[in-house]
């Protein structure tokens, strides 16, 4: 049986978003950074100091990547660009896919410094999305026909990928080229959750290769080891857990973004915490995600 911990941690900042999403952490900086997708922010947080500040954005931002410390890769639903740092210009890089009926969703960057990046509907519309991998400017379809996808994330080795699909509620995993991220098997199914209450949101996986996927509709961090056991259950104080980033000095420390979207009046005064950013209180053996390879 799953062990389940109460929450003992914190909130790291209590502005609300309405899709609080893709959250990092650059350990140069001392800076942890989320979206709120809908909203068109960008969150910058500053640890030692909680210094706050939140950038506008044209666009609906989902993944941000270091590239060096004076720029940063950012995926939108506008396709892919380059931000400076210093006065938070941005400047197109690359496209993924052209349909404007589609935004972005998830990624993460492979140990390679290649970059995997999802698209969705708008709307989740059913089949209309994909993942993608990019390789400098070089972008590669790698699954299609994906209503949600989330939990992107990597073995410490770079040799697995994981994802889902949250419609479906299915752990996907895949064999990879370290040297590439590129996929060199076929896919299985690490964890069936189609039966249980929520959906598989997004994930980071630690520096033993757990996996810490955020549950969105259940307020909570699931841990699963590399064959697909869950081993504990971490709440949190806002139903719609949405995804987790390490962060700290020693990347042991794990922030969770969650989200107010969908929730009507009645709703957000339920669950008044929703789209808070929190920390777990918990320490973790997490690894800092690698720069992106231009």
């Amino acid at each position: 049986m799953t062990a389940t911990h109460s929450f003992s941690g914190r909130t790291l900042c209590d502005v609300d978003c309405q899709l609080g999403e893709g959250p990092t952490y650059d350990p140069a900086s001392g800076k942890a950074f989320w979206f709120d997708i809908k909203g068109q922010k960008l969150h910058e947080l500053h640890l030692a100091t909680m210094a706050k500040v939140v950038h506008d954005l044209p666009f609906l931002g989902s993944v941000l990547a270091v590239v060096d410390a004076g720029r940063q890769l950012v995926v939108s639903d506008k396709g892919l660009f380059i931000r400076t740092v210093a006065d938070g210009a941005l400047a197109p890089f690359v496209t993924l896919e052209d349909n404007a009926a589609n935004r972005s969703n998830d990624g993460r960057v492979h140990p390679s410094g290649a970059l995997w990046a999802s698209t969705m509907g708008r709307n989740a519309e059913k089949h209309s999305g994909a993942i993608y991998h990019v390789a400098g400017d070089r972008v590669t379809r790698l699954f299609s026909n994906i209503t949600i996808p989330n939990s992107i994330c990597f073995s410490p080795d770079g040799a697995t990928g994981y994802f889902i699909d949250s419609d479906v509620n299915r752990l996907m995993k895949v064999a990879l080229d370290p040297k590439t991220g590129l996929p060199s098997g076929e896919l299985s199914i690490l964890s069936d959750e189609s039966g249980t209450p929520g959906d598989v949101d997004g994930s980071v996986c630690d520096a033993d290769g757990l996996i810490w996927n955020a549950r969105w509709g259940a307020g909570a961090v699931e841990v699963y080891k590399p064959d697909g056991t869950k081993v504990a259950r971490h709440l949190v104080p806002a139903s719609q857990s949405s995804c987790p980033a390490f962060i700290g000095e020693k990347a042991d420390r794990l922030l969770v973004t969650s989200a107010w979207a969908g929730m009507d009046a009645a709703a957000r005064l339920a669950d008044p915490h929703a789209g808070q950013t929190f920390e777990l209180g918990v320490a973790v053996k997490g690894r800092f995600e690698p720069a992106f390879k231009l």
